[in-house]
């Protein structure tokens, strides 16, 4: 093909690609074209011959897990100075929730259901991850996570698409910056597109299987929320979405990412999952997964080989055409140079910020403290008052820990750098306050029993013990999942122990998931859920723990009373028999040889309550927060419209703290069956003890809009409910209409 003729196909095929990408894919041959389009994995530190010669050959595009700068450059070198066209590399890397200073798990961001905290942090995460080279990220994961068991949840924004598309959307801006090419801006890559969070049973890699319309209403907005943002890459999925698996489900790619959405840029397969085509069943072999993942518009293969091996005879032989192959290049090059990489390809740390700065780690011990729920507060046990206590035990395995309090899929992060809740906690007494430690247990996972007695022995003496309870980080993230969900080992014999010595119990829980708490909820007083809260998550819970800060975290997903409910979520749909406390009927309360009836006859299980232990949204504070005199702007309005929302919101405690007021509403009526509430909208608001404040919303009938039954996303008129409040069960409601035209 001569260059004139592939700058007129590109510019035909991409109108956005810049003349320098047209230019430098008319001077590729096949072969560097498919390099364009294979990562390999690093040696951490090294360059294996195989990846020196792949990128002097021009046949390697990017190269994952790579973080030794030197090496780093080294590879920038040689792929600039010693192939024939001197292609920069995309270098990647999973900074999910921190590189060297390590900010909670996402799904602890999550709980502090503010944008700026989640946006600070992922700029600090890409300021110290370029300082190793890094240029790319796979993160956010946006995935809607709505089963516990699921391992990835913690690496999720949690259940609601509305909270998760402003929160991913904050970390997309926080990685990119304002500009790809300033210096620390990294490329973001949204996650797993799509529905792998719907994996059955919460098994990762699983299949899930979704219909279309709760596809595009509940799981896809985050993606397009991504999209819209700018977000510069995607990845596929690992799982099968209704029968095709995401890497080569052409529907999900081309229809829906690049016509309905207009996605420009690239997309890259997770890792070995082209290849895996095959294991699903799906393809035969590896020529025939290659074919079907870049017919469905993969751009580049993670690690796995069957673009390098295959796909120029399939070009050759017509099955793929060579202008589909310098559309899915051009994308990739055109990352490149938004990035500056063919300026500038080397990482020069005199252009970069130092990492773990004192800045780094205020803001870390910030998103800890708004992260933080407070579940449970009987007799306000917490704050603990160093000036009317003597003595505190502190007990457990996770109090003393800063490996496992940094959470899941942590590469960089490093222990010595953790400042623990022991630490803090004897920092925060100082004197005044005699500290006590017994581990208890060796693990979370432990059964072995032997350590108690210490711990009981320093409660009995102990004006209040401050238990450290959770699970291991390894114990969530990717291929982590769990059929029990409740705390592991022998936690539960531990808390009756203590409990048994009568002293007051506070329980500060770290997890990567929510746990099933049913089973010991009534045996502690208080409650701090503290998920897994990284680098300064001690001196965040010991400020908390003592009221330095009141707690104003609030859940981004449902705590079920037991495993057996799982799914169970807040926006869940009414159902022709929806469940009622009168048309409840628990199994124990129904009479020997009673007649086969249907009891209640509504969507209950008869073992359990229906509702779930902890709602979504939920979050208690030192304080208490009252909300009143909801005001609209109109009763009806017409589509196309807004509607103004404004209440009263006090802090009618005696301690200053924040709380998040959230915004619900119901579409009474749908072409299909709508939720029993949805999120549309959040805000942070800062009182004083005693102060008022009006807080005021905007909603949009866009923000109304949803997918009917013919896939078309449209607001209807209609009649709906409104709520404002602490919690998705907010008691101060009211309602308004939206009608065809305006209300004569």
């Amino acid at each position: 093909m001569s260059a004139n003729s592939c700058l007129k196909i590109m510019s035909e095929l991409n109108p956005n690609f810049d003349l320098p990408v047209s230019q430098l894919l008319s001077r590729m041959n096949i072969s560097e074209k498919i390099g364009q389009m294979s990562q390999l994995a690093g040696a951490e530190g090294w360059i294996p011959e195989h990846i020196a010669a792949a990128l002097r050959q021009g046949k390697l595009g990017s190269v994952i897990n790579e973080v030794d700068l030197n090496t780093v450059n080294e590879l920038q070198r040689i792929a600039v100075e010693e192939s024939r066209l001197g292609i920069p590399l995309l270098i990647g890397r999973d900074v999910i929730h921190g590189f060297k200073t390590i900010f909670p798990i996402p799904l602890g961001q999550a709980a502090s259901w503010s944008t700026e905290i989640v946006e600070q942090g992922a700029r600090i995460s890409a300021l110290e991850s370029s300082t190793c080279g890094v240029n790319w990220t796979f993160a956010p994961m946006i995935d809607i996570s709505r089963d516990p068991r699921w391992g990835r949840i913690a690496e999720s924004l949690g259940e609601d698409p509305y909270l998760c598309s402003a929160l991913g959307v904050a970390m997309v801006k926080g990685f990119q910056g304002k500009n790809l090419n300033d210096p620390g801006a990294i490329a973001a890559c949204a996650k797993h597109f799509a529905g792998y969070g719907a994996s059955e049973s919460g098994r990762d890699y699983n299949t899930a299987n979704i219909p279309e319309n709760e596809l595009r209403n509940v799981y896809l907005p985050p993606f397009k929320a991504a999209a819209d943002a700018g977000v510069a890459t995607f990845m596929a999925s690992f799982s099968d979405l209704n029968g095709v698996p995401a890497s080569g489900n052409e529907w999900l790619m081309k229809q829906v990412l690049r016509e309905e959405w207009d996605f420009s840029g690239f997309v890259v397969s997770d890792w070995d999952s082209i290849r895996q085509l095959t294991v699903h069943g799906f393809t035969d072999n590896d020529k025939d997964a290659a074919f079907e993942a870049a017919n469905a518009g993969i751009d580049m293969e993670m690690v796995s080989r069957t673009y390098h091996d295959h796909l120029e005879a399939l070009v050759t032989e017509g099955k793929i055409d060579i202008e589909q192959i310098d559309l899915m290049v051009g994308r990739i090059l055109t990352l490149k140079y938004d990035l500056g990489l063919f300026d500038n390809p080397y990482t020069e740390l005199t252009s970069l910020p130092k990492v773990l700065t004192e800045e780094n780690l205020a803001a870390a011990k910030q998103a800890a403290l708004k992260s933080c729920v407070l579940l449970k507060n009987s007799n306000n046990l917490l704050p603990i008052s160093s000036q009317e206590t003597n003595s505190i035990a502190v007990i457990g395995p996770m109090a003393d820990d800063g490996y496992e309090q940094l959470g899941t899929w942590v590469f960089d992060g490093e222990t010595q750098h953790s400042h623990t809740c022991l630490q803090a906690i004897k920092n925060l007494v100082g004197e005044s306050v005699e500290v006590k430690y017994a581990k208890a247990i060796e693990n979370t996972r432990s059964y072995n029993q032997e350590d108690f007695a210490q711990a009981v022995n320093i409660a009995t003496a102990a004006d209040v013990a401050v238990l450290f309870l959770g699970e291991e980080s390894i114990l969530s993230g990717e291929a982590h999942c769990r059929s029990s969900i409740d705390l592991p080992g022998c936690q539960e014999q531990l808390i009756d122990a203590i409990k048994a010595t009568g002293t007051p119990i506070a329980l500060v829980i770290m997890a990567g998931r929510p746990l099933t708490l049913s089973n010991i909820i009534d045996k502690v007083d208080s409650i701090l859920y503290a998920w897994h809260p990284g680098t300064m998550g001690g001196p965040a819970i010991a400020d908390l723990i003592f009221g330095v800060q009141s707690p104003s975290g609030k859940l981004p997903v449902t705590f079920p009373r037991n495993v057996g409910q799982i799914p169970l979520y807040y926006a869940q749909k009414h159902t022709g028999k929806p469940a009622t406390n009168e048309s409840f009927v628990h199994m124990n309360d129904i009479p020997e040889r009673a007649a086969q009836t249907s009891l209640g006859m509504a969507a209950t299980h008869l073992d359990t309550h229906f509702s779930a232990l902890f709602h979504f949204g939920f979050g208690l504070s030192y304080s208490q927060f009252e909300y009143s005199n909801v005001e609209l702007s109109q009763e009806n309005l017409a589509i196309g419209d807004s509607l103004q929302i404004s209440a009263q919101l006090s802090n009618t405690g005696s301690v200053d703290g924040e709380e998040v007021a959230q915004l619900y509403i119901r579409d009474l009526v749908g072409s299909v069956t709508r939720p029993v509430k949805e999120l549309k909208g959040f805000q942070r608001v800062f009182l004083r003890a005693g102060e008022t404040k009006i807080i005021n919303f905007e909603l949009s009938t866009d923000a109304l809009a949803f997918y009917d039954r013919k896939m078309q996303l449209n607001a209807e008129a209609g009649r709906f409910q409104l709520w404002i409040g602490g919690c998705s069960e907010a008691p101060l409601q009211t309602e308004f209409n939206i009608v065809e035209k305006h209300h004569e």
